[in-house]
């Protein structure tokens, strides 16, 4: 019986032994099985998609619905100024885009949400980074421009931002 006991933690640890080195390389490499995810977006499919996020609904309904890969899609301006359709409806003060792109799933920021006016998540992404207030948008644009174009929707937030120093 003492062979056969020895001969099963032998197994065991075996088994375990290999099982973690074959599963070691995808969890230290953060990488598992990749799907194929197809190939990159053309570059002026993207560009369109971000300049109708600015405010033509109809449009960005249109090509999204056509390609829904491009819901976060981002453009490069030039120099690091990336910006998404969200991000270009949020500083036109598009509320009706925005809304629109993030009940379709778009990824929200701050500065989507200080133009639609939500003040708790506003106060909750400060409270959690006070270093957020000091975050630029597309085009160098501030978290005030974007209260500003929020309205009458966004005024509670325009004056949390000032609560806070926030001229511009």
């Amino acid at each position: 019986m003492g062979n056969e006991l020895l001969s099963r933690k032998k197994f065991l640890t075996l088994t375990v032994t290999g099982l973690a080195y074959f599963a070691t390389p995808s969890i230290l490499s953060g990488q598992e099985k990749k799907k194929d995810r197809g190939p990159a977006l053309a570059g002026e499919l993207v560009k369109e998609f971000v300049v109708a996020g600015h405010g033509n609904l109809a449009r960005t309904r249109e090509m999204l619905e056509e390609k829904p890969a491009l819901l976060n899609a981002t453009w490069d301006w030039g120099g690091g100024d990336f910006e998404t359709a969200l991000g270009g409806a949020s500083h036109i003060g598009s509320r009706e885009v925005a809304e629109y792109l993030i009940t379709k799933g778009a990824r929200m920021d701050i500065f989507s949400a200080i133009m639609l006016g939500q003040i708790e998540i506003v106060k909750s992404l400060v409270n959690a980074f006070p270093q957020v207030l000091q975050s630029k948008g597309p085009h160098g644009l501030t978290l005030v421009h974007h209260a500003k174009k929020g309205g009458d929707s966004a005024k509670a937030v325009l004056e949390y931002l000032n609560s806070n120093g926030l001229t511009e």
